[in-house]
């Protein structure tokens, strides 16, 4: 039994301390939560104004170009929401930018921004219809535009709804981007492969890279759990 302990050791020890190797795992790391930060901003702003578009389709008088709008934005999440992110990865970087210079973390943040924002796009809308529908009448019968209300009355509200779910969102994008290393990003699972690839055992690089992921996910999550029971604190002030 001893023997079998040191000889798993000595394969954790060479897939993470040898030549330095815990640097690559790292590096990978930071380029995942870079990565997933810039994605869920891009989600975020697209998902805004599909949001938008969907509620007021819902709630304004109807015109040929809300119409048409909404009819992209429900064609759009309907094909991003049904096909695989690993699929929509491919496309974009071996296809759409195959013949422009681009980083391929810039094509990894531009398909995950692409694929959260079909996702964050229901979050928000749903947040925003979650605010009572008195607060828009109260907000026009001010004197304050349908604009003006959105933005004053309504959002600020939606916002403490969503924020949640936004948060389990980067989570959630965090584990999807595993698989830009496809595209030759060198990501915490790309440096694990490498190391795999090296030492000619991929199962302890693979372990420390899952770990690795587990810890940022549990600490995210308490954090987030953190938030939702101070947001329903001040709920009940």
């Amino acid at each position: 039994m001893g023997d079998w302990f040191m000889s798993v050791w000595k394969s954790f020890e060479q897939a993470f301390l040898e030549s330095d190797r815990y640097i690559a795992y790292l590096e990978g790391f930071k380029t995942t939560l870079i990565l997933s930060f810039f994605a869920v901003l891009l989600g975020v702003a697209i998902g805004l104004i599909m949001a938008i578009i969907k509620y007021t389709a819902n709630h304004m008088e109807k015109n040929i170009v809300i119409s048409v709008l909404n009819w992209i934005a429900n064609i759009y999440i309907a094909i991003i929401r049904g096909t695989p992110a690993y699929v929509q990865l491919l496309i974009i970087y071996f296809i759409i930018f195959a013949k422009m210079d681009t980083s391929p973390i810039v094509a990894g943040i531009v398909c995950f921004g692409i694929n959260s924002s079909a996702y964050v796009a229901e979050i928000i809308r749903a947040g925003i219809e979650a605010v009572d529908a008195g607060q828009m009448e109260a907000g026009r019968s001010l004197g304050l535009g349908w604009t003006q209300t959105m933005i004053s009355i309504i959002m600020p509200q939606a916002i403490k709804n969503i924020l949640p779910a936004l948060g389990n969102e980067f989570i959630v994008l965090i584990k999807e981007t595993a698989i830009v290393g496809t595209i030759a990003v060198r990501d915490v699972t790309k440096a694990a492969q490498n190391v795999g690839a090296i030492t000619y055992n991929y199962l302890p690089p693979l372990l420390i890279t899952a770990g690795m992921y587990l810890v940022v996910v549990i600490i995210l999550t308490k954090l987030l759990n953190v938030f939702e029971r101070r947001l329903a604190q001040s709920d009940r002030r």
